[in-house]
């Protein structure tokens, strides 16, 4: 019969048409955790509405066009003008004001706000990574400015608005701002202090800068936080990209990054000459100031570690559901359920964390900051070291299937190193961490205390726990440990989490193997002799 060599069998449908938020059982389970009863409901309803969007086809099929066609520099208009634009896909636009419109912009002025987003944050970004770049760098402006309540004032309401407002025009003209951030120059990397772009004071309460900025991102954003050298030292400037009068700030676009992943979003190289700035908190302070934003940022950093990790497990979970191999469902044959269970118990510990370091900040007393000053680069470094492998390991699932464009698992990998690298890389995050321990005794007391709560719940745990007070009491060689710590650290808290929220087969396997030894190196090699099945189950994604 002529088409029959074309009859397509044994392949899974699409996952689409299902509810991203109400079909993901640790993220669920943890805004019931952290949202108070009277936030819940309404909370639920926004999440289920995002969640739906999230995993139509429509939504999708933006997240595909945004990828496959990416921004493109235009530094001049026709007649040659310098213009310094980036020109995006209309694909992008809709995701970022899709992001816009639910929040993510918005956190610090909603109840339970932090956890809300941080939600929000793990649904949306599986529909794209690249866009939540500008929405996290947005959000994570907001504290770094109220070191200077007059700047405050004016961009706040701009920066947490809820209208997505595209196009270069003076921020006074706008219904909401997007913020970007320019740190890195070629010679510094991490090592911002040695940055040589230059700030004058202008007489007239303002700066002019000029330097070259290694990588900025988001350059199509309205303002920007960048650090550069005053007569004080390392200060932080607001840089309008669009002046009062409507004239464009000198920002000259040099080029766009050619990155292995986050296709969609534009990150470029900067030439500031006589750019007008605006100080932000005292001269000499500016890393005390732009480090407000970073560490917002690292949270979303783990975040999107989390949501790609749930993304990848949802559809290795999926594939297997439908796929046979050797007489049977691929779900059920011991070792794929042992592979599927292992990424699994690796996404909801990550999600667990990220929600716990979310309500660290919409509780804002003492004690949860001083918990979030060694939480947030332990979680740093651990879950986003892991989402790699953890990727990897699921495109694997779908055996050759994965490794084709067109089931989106390569554009997951390419991006899934990203988190680990942007916003300080690992040793950054290790040494932070070890540098907290040494200086801020408080910050180490709010960790024990957290840790504490899940104390004789499990003896691994414990066990765990006492390992790293015994090591963290050595301190010779110290900073070569500074990575092996903060892995720990990490691992206790998830283990913390878990024992004390989770259904008790997924904390019992959980001490077991990243506790108490009984797994290996590589993703499937859970202890055999517990129920596993359980796991995957949780995991299943419609």
């Amino acid at each position: 019969m002529a088409g029959s060599t074309h009859t397509v069998g044994n392949q899974p449908p699409p996952l689409t048409g299902h509810d991203v938020f109400t079909t993901d059982r640790a993220l669920t389970e943890g805004v019931a955790r952290h949202l108070a009863p009277g936030l819940l409901d309404e909370a639920r309803t926004e999440l289920g509405l995002l969640g739906r969007t999230a995993g139509s086809a429509q939504a999708q099929e933006w997240g595909r066009l945004a990828n496959e066609h990416p921004p493109t520099l235009r530094t001049h208009d026709r007649y040659g003008h310098r213009i310094d634009e980036v020109e995006f896909h209309p694909a992008w636009h809709r995701l970022l004001g899709k992001g816009v419109s639910a929040g993510f912009t918005s956190a610090w002025h909603r109840p339970g706000g932090h956890v809300r987003r941080a939600a929000a944050f793990l649904v949306w970004a599986q529909v794209e990574a690249g866009h939540l770049c500008p929405l996290s760098m947005t959000h994570a402006a907001v504290p770094a400015l109220r070191a200077q309540p007059d700047l405050a004032e004016v961009w706040e309401p701009l920066l947490t608005s809820t209208v997505y407002d595209a196009g270069l025009r003076p921020a006074r003209q706008k219904a909401g701002v997007l913020f970007g951030m320019g740190m890195t120059e070629k010679q510094g990397g991490s090592d911002v202090r040695s940055a040589t772009t230059r700030a004058r004071e202008t007489g007239d309460g303002g700066y002019e800068l000029t330097g070259h900025k290694w990588f900025c991102s988001a350059p199509m954003s309205d303002g920007f936080l960048v650090l550069a050298q005053a007569d004080a030292g390392p200060t932080c400037f607001l840089v309008p990209r669009v002046l009062d009068d409507g004239g464009r700030n000198p920002f000259a676009l040099q080029r766009l990054k050619d990155k292995l992943g986050n296709r969609s979003n534009a990150s470029a190289e900067v030439e500031f000459d006589g750019t007008r700035a605006l100080r932000v908190g005292d001269e000499g302070h500016g890393l005390r100031v732009i480090m407000e934003m970073v560490a917002v940022t690292r949270l979303d950093c783990v975040l999107g570690s989390a949501a790609l990790m749930r993304q990848a497990v949802a559809q290795a979970v999926h594939h297997c559901t439908y796929r046979e191999a050797f007489g049977g469902r691929l779900l059920d044959k011991p070792l794929m359920t042992n592979v599927l269970a292992d990424l699994a118990l690796e996404s909801e510990a990550a999600t667990a964390l990220a929600l716990r370091l979310a309500a660290a900040y919409d509780a804002g007393d003492p004690q949860e900051r001083a918990f979030l000053r060694i939480a947030v680069p332990a979680a740093k470094y651990w879950v986003t070291k892991r989402c790699t492998p953890l990727v990897a390991e699921a495109l694997e699932c779908l055996g050759g299937n994965g490794y084709v464009e067109e089931s989106g698992m390569p554009r997951l990998l390419r991006e899934s190193p990203l988190n680990s690298i942007w916003e300080g890389s690992g040793n950054v995050q290790a040494l932070d961490v070890l540098r907290t321990l040494q200086r801020e005794p408080q910050a180490f007391n709010a960790f024990l205390v957290e840790i504490g709560r899940a104390r004789g719940a499990d003896h691994r745990l414990d066990a765990a726990v006492k390992s790293l007070l015994t090591e963290l009491g050595d301190l010779d060689g110290i900073e070569a440990r500074a990575r092996r710590l903060a892995e720990r650290i990490a691992l206790v808290l998830q283990g913390s989490l878990l024992v004390r929220f989770a259904p008790a087969k997924v904390a019992d396997v959980f001490c077991a193997a990243r506790l108490g030894g009984d797994g290996g190196a590589a993703f499937g090699t859970l202890p055999h002799s517990l129920d596993l099945a359980e796991l995957v189950e949780r995991a299943r994604p419609v």
